[in-house]
């Protein structure tokens, strides 16, 4: 008994069955011998299986290649890529180059763009065989249009036939007969691998037909014996307009795999059915012939087919054949160098002046491509991809139309198929349907200066209700064109969006269309500001007062604290290094207490400050300590405004607005920052510049928060002088960082923010990436107004750390450019190993 596994899209390039026999103990030469007797006779199934088990006995590295092919000729692309790139991993002087055509076009069929066009330009540097580089060239060509062209093909939705027609093996040229009502293809009528002994004669590629019910199709039934001819094998009908012709191709293997014969029949109609197939005389010969198709041309009705025989391009071409008055055709015309290639064009369908086909040669997205080209009455114009939809990174081939011209099939392995080895070896019938109005949107991303952004996102959202609803988002690391197919009588709102960009908006509708229409926008993207690095070095001018961060006191104690050393280190090595300077200490303290004891203890803490100093050898007559007392209260600072986020700007840390706070913390905290010391230059230099440390200025009477920008560079208000009538989100916090987050976990922020401004402030939407989660108030925030964010993130997807931006985008417009207001927060995480 044998089990006969068929695999391949045989009936394009060939006929390949795959008798697998069971792997039995044995000797490692045993193990060769019998893979390369099965390879021979075109049983790669079980050939590959010999020589894996032979590669797992020595690890012999020569077996690679073998292997490798063997997957590809399969069309396991997914295996066959890693076995080449396990091949040329470790080929370092170049030896193995012959081999990048083959790793490269597995590389494309599997949508991998960017390294197949690497591969390809590897191996055109390398070949020497003109024809091979030719079509390295191509396939190059076809992997950069697969980064260029859009995602979805204008109305198109190409569906998956389903189980009633498709079984786990390959079908072919899917025909619609009689106004649409009955399907006719040809395949398998097997759900399984099929058992059998020596007599294989009823194993046969057949035609059959499937009749439509309502919206589903019935269950095929094979066409009698005078179509499917037993031992021989039918495959690639098709119809003469008027259904009074069938054409189809019969095929003879030499052995298992080799076509050794393939000519082209035609049956007519009779009141029961279809007469004996008779062999179309004058286009069958020496050669391969298949694919037979009407067609017209010159006013005269043609046979176009695919043939090999000698004068082509390349592997196969297209033919034509003119109908003579007798019934027989004349001799077959090649179609020239415009349709054929050095590569294979095949299952050619004609409809109304246009030449559907497939192609390998031409560059295409997949391994075989549709195109089309049209007859102006005396040449065929430029072949032209029939776009991403009707094909697919995979091969893609018998298109067809129904009368009407918006419904129809073709043939593909893309993945989510029926598939009886891997994922990509078997070809299904699928379903075109072609919308007869649509509306679809292609965008496109640039910066300022019409510069490409690639790696950006867009998102789609509906408005429903004016409520935005995300219908779909895309992202394209390679290009910057973005196409989305759209819902009629539907209002739209495009964002789009670009790390290191604010987010621009789009908004438009279907709402009315009378005829299909393409809506293009292009943004062009504002780049965000650079944040501001830290200064590395301070500059201190003389009468500036620069607190003494560290030196803080205790309540009611004037004795220097240990981590005090350090600043006044810093103003030691100062006072050495310029020995004409002369600076005042001078020391404040908290409310708290009588007026006249706090004044005392203020000199007692800068007298023990200037001591210091003193005993390290600092000349006391340099030195003019002063307490204050509590007579020069210090404004808010970054250590109190994130706490308490309902200060007043410039607000002074007097005794009434700490008794104001709302908590002990808080108050102490105020009380704190008031207990400082600090010193100026009197006299010597009148700047110094100075390494950063933790000393900071003590900024004058207008506060410290004046001083900062009142906009974040996260804001597209950043670097606006006139902000009228706008509103200014001034968060607590823009930036945080979650730490470390093991893989899976969720860790959750609120952001609050004060609206600064003097308009309201009203959320429009708000966009992160899909870890991200956020929840906010659409009610508007007036000014002076408080509101919040609410951000959760989830890690499952994320292997690596990084900074991830939320976009905020309000219904308030910059009035000088008349874009909306955007803002920005983000966070930061690593995730633990």
């Amino acid at each position: 008994m044998r089990r006969i596994f068929l695999t391949l899209g045989i009936f394009c390039w060939g006929i390949q069955f795959l008798t697998a026999q069971p792997i039995r103990k044995s000797s490692y030469e045993t193990m060769l011998e019998v893979a390369e007797e099965q390879y021979q006779l075109g049983d790669y199934y079980n050939a590959i299986e010999w020589y894996e088990k032979a590669f797992e006995e020595k690890g012999d590295r020569e077996l690679l290649p073998r292997i490798a092919e063997l997957h590809y000729r399969l069309r396991d692309y997914v295996r066959a890529e890693r076995a080449y790139a396990r091949i040329l991993r470790r080929d370092n002087e170049g030896l193995m180059d012959s081999l990048r055509y083959y790793y490269g076009r597995c590389l494309k069929m599997n949508g991998k763009y960017p390294e197949a066009i690497e591969q390809f330009g590897t191996f055109i540097r390398t070949a020497e065989d003109p024809i091979l580089v030719k079509l390295a060239e191509n396939e190059r060509q076809g992997a950069e249009l697969g980064i260029e062209i859009g995602e979805t093909t204008k109305g198109v939705t190409v569906e998956n036939a389903g189980r009633g027609i498709n079984s786990p093996f390959s079908e072919y040229a899917p025909t619609l007969y009689r106004g649409g009502k009955q399907l006719y293809y040809a395949g398998f009528d097997t759900k399984d691998v099929i058992l059998l002994d020596d007599q294989a004669e009823n194993y046969h590629a057949k035609i059959y037909v499937a009749s439509k019910d309502d919206l589903e199709w019935d269950d095929a039934t094979e066409l009698d014996n005078k179509i499917n001819r037993p031992g021989v094998h039918s495959t690639h009908v098709s119809f003469t307009p008027d259904g009074k012709k069938m054409f189809l191709t019969r095929a003879i293997l030499n052995g298992s795999s080799l076509v050794d014969q393939s000519k082209i029949y035609y049956s007519e109609s009779s009141g029961d059915g279809w007469t004996a197939a008779q062999e179309v005389k004058g286009v069958n010969g020496d050669y391969l012939a298949k694919h037979p198709t009407y067609g017209e041309l010159f006013g005269r009705e043609v046979l176009f087919f695919t043939s090999d025989m000698d004068g082509g391009f390349g592997g196969f071409d297209i033919y034509y054949a003119t109908l003579l008055s007798d019934g027989t055709y004349d001799d077959p015309v090649n179609l020239g160098p415009i349709i054929n290639t050095p590569g294979n064009e095949f299952t050619p369908y004609y409809r109304d002046g246009t030449l559907y086909f497939s192609s390998d040669g031409h560059p295409g997205i997949g391994g075989a491509d549709i195109f089309y080209s049209t007859w102006d009455g005396s040449q065929w114009s430029d072949p032209l991809n029939m776009g991403n939809g009707f094909n697919s990174s995979l091969d893609d081939r018998y298109f067809t139309l129904d009368e009407e011209g918006y419904a129809g099939f073709l043939i593909s392995n893309r993945p989510g198929g029926r598939s009886a080895h891997g994922r990509t070896c078997c070809d299904d019938v699928y379903v075109i349907d072609i919308a007869k109005m649509y509306a679809d949107l292609i965008t496109g991303l640039f910066d300022e200066n019409k510069g490409v952004l690639k790696g950006g996102k867009v998102t789609v959202y509906e408005l429903v209700e004016n409520n935005p609803l995300v219908k779909e988002s895309k992202t394209n690391d390679n290009g910057n064109r973005f196409d989305f197919g759209l819902d009629l009588e539907m209002p739209y709102r495009v964002v789009a969006e670009m790390e290191g960009y604010y987010p621009d908006t789009f908004e438009f509708n279907t709402v009315g269309l009378t005829e299909s229409q393409t809506f293009q926008h292009l943004f062009y993207l504002k780049q965000k500001p650079v944040p501001p690095k830290e200064p590395e070095y301070d500059t201190i001018t003389i009468e500036e007062a620069i607190v003494l961060e560290n030196i803080l006191y205790k309540f009611d104690d004037d004795r220097i604290q240990e981590e005090a050393e350090s600043d006044l280190q810093v103003v030691f090595d100062l006072m050495t290094e310029y020995p004409e300077m002369i600076i005042e200490l001078s020391s404040h303290t908290d409310y708290r207490g009588p007026d006249n004891y706090n004044q005392d203890l203020s000199q007692r803490r800068a007298e023990s400050a200037r001591r210091w100093l003193v005993r390290n050898g600092i000349s006391r007559d340099r030195i003019e300590a002063t307490g204050y007392g509590e007579g020069k209260p210090k404004l808010i600072d970054s250590r109190l405004a994130p706490k308490y986020p309902d200060f007043i700007q410039g607000t002074v840390l007097t005794p009434g607005y700490i008794d104001s706070l709302p908590t002990e913390e808080l108050q102490e905290l105020a009380h704190e920052i008031n207990r400082r010391t600090e010193f100026k230059i009197l006299e010597g230099p009148t700047s110094i510049i100075i390494k950063r440390t933790s000393l900071r200025k003590s900024f004058p009477e207008k506060g410290m928060l004046d001083t900062i920008p009142p906009i974040h560079y996260l804001s597209s208000l950043y670097g606006k002088k006139n902000l009228k009538g706008v509103p200014i989100m001034d968060f607590e916090e823009r930036i945080i960082a979650f730490g470390k987050v093991k893989r899976g976990d969720k860790r959750s922020h609120t952001y609050y923010f004060t609206n600064r401004g003097d308009t309201p402030l009203t959320i429009s939407m708000i966009s992160a990436c899909d870890c991200t989660t956020t929840n906010w108030s659409g009610k508007p925030v007036p000014p002076g107004g408080r509101g919040k964010i609410e951000v959760i993130f989830d890690s499952t997807s994320k292997d690596k750390g990084e900074t991830i931006d939320i976009d905020i985008i309000l219904d308030n417009i910059e009035p000088a450019s008349g874009n909306p207001i955007f803002e920005a927060i983000q966070y930061t995480f690593e995730i633990e190993p």
